[in-house]
């Protein structure tokens, strides 16, 4: 006989317990008219890596629920897999690549692809592997990952019922735009970072009257090249003797109007504000309320692109370096005050995020946000604690359409190609 160890040595007990529990089947579930049904969809691990401990925190809680819901009678089943994780997954092939000296581009698409299949075996791989150490008691029969040929088709059908119910439309609104990812990203994607600044003022000169201007302060200054008005609050007796007037955009030989509009927030800054339909959010809702052109001055690497320009081609940093020494040369610099706020950055890759104007695919999500909305209101849906009240009612109230398209080359195709 075996001499009981001093130590509890779970290397030699767990792993032969827990192909047991495989081999005799018992996490797999299938209908049973006799037996409630309880289901538990694991929110799909990215396959970039490995698990960390907020996996292992998240999968426990539902291997307690769904090993409590067996032991009550229930029909248990706990739907395992894996998810593609495109933006992610194409930056961690990516970053491989190039410790290997090879470039994306060098590979073609199906050369890529196939690189990224080989990180889905062995990372995808290595997931399951974990949750298996874990004893996750998930049905392993039904394991699915998302570009499996049944979840394509899945996403590729409720894609085409959206469009035809015109959720889904083709559309040019402004986006996140990852310059180092090149691709388009949601908001979700966004993550707003407390970043040291400034706030430039500027002068821009009243058209026809010397010695006139309007000062506006500004966090970007290489914006200023895309700039087709300069907003003012209707109500602030300040300014209202200069809605109507042209201005002269400094450094770029243009005139553009001073217009009203209650978006401006008149106790805020100089109360003027320089407003870029084609490189801001709340612009470009302020551009298309006053017809305003869109003007894209920035490649889709965050370059200059202005023809004829002397900052045609600059990174826009070092744009935004000689743009405001030329201001100050030209004697248009008022001030520069430091300035701490939240820049919008790419979870994924932490670049600062430029908003564009493109044409991309677009989910109307107003309507299909109000029976979620619906839901809270009336009770049918309790956050425990209730102040995620709150940051579920700002998210879904404040919601825009969600842009859908990614310019990437791993992940589900937008069947429209």
């Amino acid at each position: 006989m075996k001499e009981l160890e001093k130590n509890y040595n779970p290397a030699e007990i767990e792993g032969k317990l827990y192909q047991k529990w495989l081999d005799k089947k018992y996490f797999h579930a299938e209908p049973n008219p006799d037996k409630k049904p309880f289901t538990i969809v694991m929110p799909p691990p990215n396959i970039t890596g490995q698990l960390h401990m907020g996996h292992a925190l998240d999968n426990t809680m539902q291997d307690i629920l769904i090993r409590y819901k067996r032991m009550q009678g229930y029909e248990a089943l706990w739907q395992p897999g894996t998810d593609h994780a495109a933006i992610a997954t194409e930056v961690k092939v990516i970053e491989s690549l190039k410790k290997q000296g090879i470039d994306k581009e060098d590979l073609g698409r199906d050369g890529f692809l196939e690189k990224c299949w080989d990180w889905r075996k062995e990372y995808g791989g290595r997931i399951i592997n974990q949750l298996h150490k874990m004893g996750s008691s998930a049905d392993w029969d039904r394991e699915r990952f998302t570009m499996d040929e049944g979840c394509s088709e899945a996403v590729q059908e409720v894609f085409i019922r959206l469009y035809e119910k015109g959720y889904i439309y083709k559309g040019s609104r402004i986006i996140n735009w990852c310059p180092v990812c090149q691709t388009s990203i949601s908001d979700a994607e966004v993550e707003h970072v407390d970043q040291d600044g400034f706030f430039w003022h500027i002068n821009y000169p009243v058209v026809g009257e010397e010695g006139s201007f309007v000062e506006i302060a500004t966090t970007r200054p290489e914006t200023l090249l895309g700039d087709t008005a300069v907003a003012v609050n209707p109500e602030d007796e300040r300014y209202t003797n200069l809605v109507g007037k042209m201005l002269e955009l400094p450094l770029t030989g243009r005139t553009i109007p001073v217009i009203a509009d209650s978006y401006v927030d008149k106790e805020f800054g100089t109360g003027c504000v320089k407003i870029t339909p084609a490189h801001d959010p709340n612009d470009f809702e302020v551009g298309k309320r006053h017809s305003l052109p869109e003007l894209t001055i920035m490649n889709d690497d965050a370059t200059i692109s202005l023809p004829g320009s002397k900052y045609d081609g600059m990174e826009r940093y070092e744009a935004r370096k000689a743009i405001v020494e030329d201001l100050k040369e030209l004697g248009l610099l008022v001030k520069v005050v430091p300035h701490t706020h939240a820049v919008g950055t790419h979870d994924r890759c932490k670049t600062t995020v430029e908003p564009l104007v493109k044409q991309q695919w677009f989910v109307r999500m107003e309507e299909m946000a109000k029976p979620a909305i619906e839901a809270l209101k009336t009770g049918k849906l309790k956050f425990v604690p209730e102040r995620f009240d709150k940051t579920y009612l700002h998210w879904l109230e404040g919601i825009r359409d969600w842009c859908i398209s990614r310019q990437l080359w791993w992940g589900h195709r937008i069947p429209a190609y």
